[in-house]
């Protein structure tokens, strides 16, 4: 009988080292198929998606003597009813046509302070008319200070064949003399990131979205003014809300 004694064979040191680096390339490799294979095909599916419903689009409105107007920031996909209807549950009101009567109506009401809910706004121009619709939601009782959006219909619709709207919204903080023309008119806060972003958070306190994303890099130009000569800027980015079908 031997006398000595067998004991197991312990792994050597680098033996541990190969599996675990073995291990580590298992990883890697599989991070790197799914990524390159799974997320990222993904992702641009989704970018060129989104991107071609817009990007054919202009980037600033313009006023009815041809200046560049207020920059577009927003957008709505849904029907001209389905529009109103979550503009409604948000709280933006539906603005009244211009006139002689609306005209004098919130003149008196600025001079008195008097809040004027569906104030009329100037009008704007894209795809050589005028918006299709405005909303706007009061600060306080002073019709000189507002919320606002104006939204043009595209002739593009969606995937579903709903249509594409899109907007501009701006914030009025004052009235005064316009720098370029001389009228009266609302003088734009510059930051319409903030408005943007408010009415999307607005819109998607109502549960009446199905889904929403930016696109990203919409304006290369970040810095403007309009054409009462207000100057604005933007990181660039375009929100958009997908209005749930009914």
């Amino acid at each position: 009988m031997d006398s000595e004694s067998t004991s197991p064979k312990v792994p050597s040191r680098q033996t541990g080292a190969l599996r675990l680096a073995g291990f580590c390339v298992a990883v890697v490799l599989t991070l790197y198929l799914a990524v390159a294979y799974l997320i990222i095909p993904f992702g641009w599916t989704r970018y060129a998606k989104h991107h071609s419903t817009f990007d054919d689009n202009p980037r600033l409105t313009k006023t009815s003597d041809g200046h560049p107007g207020d920059p577009l920031n927003v957008g709505l996909i849904g029907t001209e009813t389905e529009v109103k209807d979550i503009m409604a549950a948000a709280q933006w009101f539906a603005a009244n046509p211009l006139g002689l009567r609306s005209d004098l109506k919130i003149a008196a009401d600025t001079v008195l302070k008097r809040s004027y809910d569906a104030a009329p706004v100037s009008s704007l121009f894209l795809f050589g008319r005028k918006e299709d619709l405005a909303f706007e939601r009061p600060v306080g009782g002073d019709p000189s200070k507002r919320n606002h959006v104006r939204f043009w219909r595209t002739v593009r619709v969606n995937d579903d064949g709903r249509p594409i709207w899109i907007g501009s919204a701006s914030y009025d903080e004052r009235v005064g003399l316009s720098h370029t023309t001389g009228q009266i008119t609302h003088h734009i806060a510059s930051d319409v990131d903030v408005e943007r972003d408010k009415l999307m958070t607005d819109l998607q306190q109502t549960n009446m979205l199905a889904d929403s994303y930016k696109v990203v890099g919409f304006h290369q130009v970040l810095a403007g003014k309009n054409g009462g000569g207000d100057p604005w800027h933007t990181d660039g980015d375009l929100q958009v809300g997908v209005i749930d079908a009914k």
